[in-house]
């Protein structure tokens, strides 16, 4: 029997259609964060406190949310979760309104977090009870040109509406967060499988999580190889916007050095069936960590611009590795295991992601902004020697 298309598939279309909503809004506070902080407080410190504190909760809540998308109704737990970020979010545009606090901010920042932290390891169940097996990589290359396509537009129109007014982009993604919870109710299909309700302890929950996991080498290795990049990546862009802004650039510009990085990220999802149908999944996650060493360009020539083109051949290549490595991991995870598996997975490999931003600051504010993007650099040759050792990654793609 013929596969409907994913541009027919209704909740499919409806899942993405919220998701790029609330992506768009995400993407206008992502830039309004950093600039807002450094606008109080002329720190990049306490800039990347505040992006720390907003990407801790994954690595802090993501293992009971695990259990939660296991245990409860997934699509329950999504729309909660969007109101949550909703009021969140309506709450920080309030007090940047009025009397933006940096506790206030970092507070809120959090509870937003806790909110991406729950929705995160439910969505991942809806994606698989929504497409087929065999569309899985097709549908995770949706979902990066998705986040790409606004990635472009995002940043610059997030720094824009930052210039006309503080609170403005925060007000564009609290209402972004409401349309997600909108399309959310509108889906017909259920986000699990039939399963008896568990009486394991929680301890015992995770450990089976946990310990298909550690069992599976290629998404074992995964996920700690990406636990590093995902301190790195998140550092560099951190470095980005700082740099930007102690040379004089306005919010919009900033904006537009971050969609820089979207439109290539766009480029390589739209490239990825082709990537993936001529290279094998080992070359692809190799060409991700040998392209992230091109940030050593920085350190020869530490200019903004440099350090906006030297990233750009990694970005290309992240949404075709994720096709690769997402697609996989979703198709070998048993449905009643989905949420734990993915809830481990995105500790391990998120649990540095928040210290990226943080450790960029520190360096950028103790020593220059050279010394934090040679951290970057370092790790990233960690990364590429581990990655080529490694026969974990001698895969088939789905």
């Amino acid at each position: 029997m013929a596969q409907t298309s994913l541009g027919r598939n209704r909740d499919f279309v409806l899942l993405e259609a919220g998701r790029m909503l609330s992506t768009a809004g995400s993407s206008f506070s992502s830039v309004a964060y950093p600039l807002l902080v450094l606008s109080l407080t002329h720190s990049p410190a306490k800039a990347g406190l505040v992006a720390f504190v907003r990407l801790l909760p994954i690595p802090l809540l993501g293992l009971l949310a695990g259990v939660a998308a296991d245990r409860c109704d997934r699509r329950r737990i999504m729309l909660g979760a969007d109101v949550v970020r909703a009021l969140a979010i309506a709450a920080l545009a309030l007090v940047v309104a009025t009397d933006p606090l940096l506790w206030a901010i970092a507070t809120l920042a959090f509870v937003e977090g806790a909110g991406d932290a729950f929705f995160t390891a439910s969505q991942i169940g809806a994606v698989r009870a929504v497409v087929p097996e065999a569309q899985l990589p097709a549908a995770i290359g949706v979902q990066q040109a998705r986040s790409a396509a606004v990635g472009i537009a995002g940043p610059p129109a997030g720094g824009a509406l930052f210039g006309v007014a503080r609170a403005l982009p925060f007000v564009f993604d609290a209402a972004s967060y409401v349309f997600s919870f909108v399309s959310l109710l509108a889906m017909h299909t259920r986000f699990q499988e039939p399963r008896e309700r568990s009486s394991a302890r929680l301890r015992t929950e995770l450990a089976e999580g946990f310990r298909f996991l550690w069992h599976e080498p290629f998404v074992r290795t995964t996920s700690f190889l990406y636990a590093i990049g995902n301190f790195t990546i998140p550092g560099i862009l951190f470095v980005l916007v700082v740099a930007a802004r102690q040379r004089g650039l306005s919010g919009g510009t900033v904006g537009a050095l971050l969609a820089a990085f979207s439109a290539c990220v766009l480029a390589g999802s739209l490239a990825s069936g082709l990537v993936r149908r001529r290279v094998g999944p080992r070359a692809i996650i190799l060409a991700e960590q040998y392209t992230g060493l091109a940030t050593i360009a920085f350190l020869i020539r530490p200019s903004v611009f440099v350090l906006a083109v030297a990233i750009l051949p990694q970005a290309f290549v992240l949404p075709i590795t994720d096709t690769v490595v997402v697609s996989r991991r979703i198709a070998i995870t048993p449905d009643r295991l989905l949420g734990r598996v993915e809830a481990v997975r995105l500790t391990i490999a998120r649990t540095a992601a928040p210290l990226g931003p943080l450790a960029a600051g520190v360096l950028a504010s103790a020593v220059s902004n050279r010394a934090a993007i040679a951290l970057f650099v370092a790790l990233g040759v960690v990364l590429a020697v581990w990655a080529t050792a490694s026969r974990s990654l001698d895969v088939r793609s789905v």
